[in-house]
């Protein structure tokens, strides 16, 4: 039986290829605390618009690495040794297989980049 997590997660690719992606049409709509979308497939990795207030819980993917890229607000990731703290206009890759979590003390968007077929609540 899979684990339940309270978080509203859309795995469909909601752009095609020449579509326009209106990001700020997308956070103006979201009422949820812990949003992510995945906006259009680029070869084989997809690009996700998170849309989040509040924590993740610690996970890992042993096989996938994954990109934040934070638009507005501040994304913090603790790592097991550390926090990262990310504010508008800045990234951090994380490698595959590194616990980590992620957390908004305020309402934060951030593109993801990661593999297509990556399970966003971790292995």
């Amino acid at each position: 039986m899979e684990k339940q997590f309270p978080y509203v997660t859309k795995l469909d690719i909601k752009f095609d290829h020449l579509e326009l992606i209106d990001i700020p049409g997308m956070v103006q709509a979201c009422t949820d605390k812990w949003f992510n979308q995945t906006l259009t497939k680029v070869n084989d990795s997809v690009v996700r618009v998170g849309i989040v207030e509040g924590e993740y819980h610690w996970h890992k993917h042993e096989k996938d690495d994954e990109f934040f890229f934070v638009l507005e607000g501040q994304l913090l990731i603790d790592l097991e040794d550390r926090t990262v703290t990310l504010d508008p206009g800045q990234g951090f890759t994380i490698t595959k297989g590194i616990l980590h979590r992620t957390r908004a003390m305020k309402k934060t968007v951030m593109l993801m980049v990661e593999n297509a077929d990556i399970q966003p609540t971790g292995d």
